[in-house]
């Protein structure tokens, strides 16, 4: 299982990687693998206004289909189309391939986030 270092990890298996003030959302490597095959996502429109915890998508595999929670509030600015289109590009690298970019609304809520270590032992305990 890969885990990146520098991001922020939710309990809800999705990363945050900041810049400046823009965030990029997606998937861990944990989530795509649980998955199994990725086959659809279904993912928001530029300008929508999504709360920390809110259903941001929907990804389906061959296995399962499930929510996509936003781990911290904002406006989306950017929605990555190639996922959309191949969501495949989700298991090949989970980390590469984010979903959405969002303008955050509150950065103290990084602060309820992981880091990499916190969730390599989050990810232990769920196995």
């Amino acid at each position: 299982m890969k885990i990146v270092e520098g991001l922020y990890y939710s309990n809800d298996h999705e990363w945050a990687k900041v810049q400046g003030g823009e965030v990029y959302v997606g998937i861990t490597d944990y989530a795509q693998h649980s998955m199994g095959d990725i086959v659809y996502i279904e993912l928001p429109e530029a300008g929508a206004v999504i709360e920390q915890g809110g259903a941001f998508g929907v990804i389906e595999s061959v296995k399962a289909a499930s929510d996509l929670y936003l781990p911290v509030s904002g406006t989306v600015t950017k929605v990555n189309d190639g996922v959309a289109e191949d969501p495949a590009l989700i298991n090949q690298d989970a980390f590469e391939n984010w979903m959405i970019c969002i303008e955050m609304s509150n950065p103290e809520e990084l602060n309820t986030l992981m880091d990499a270590d916190g969730y390599q032992e989050f990810c232990g305990e769920e196995e």
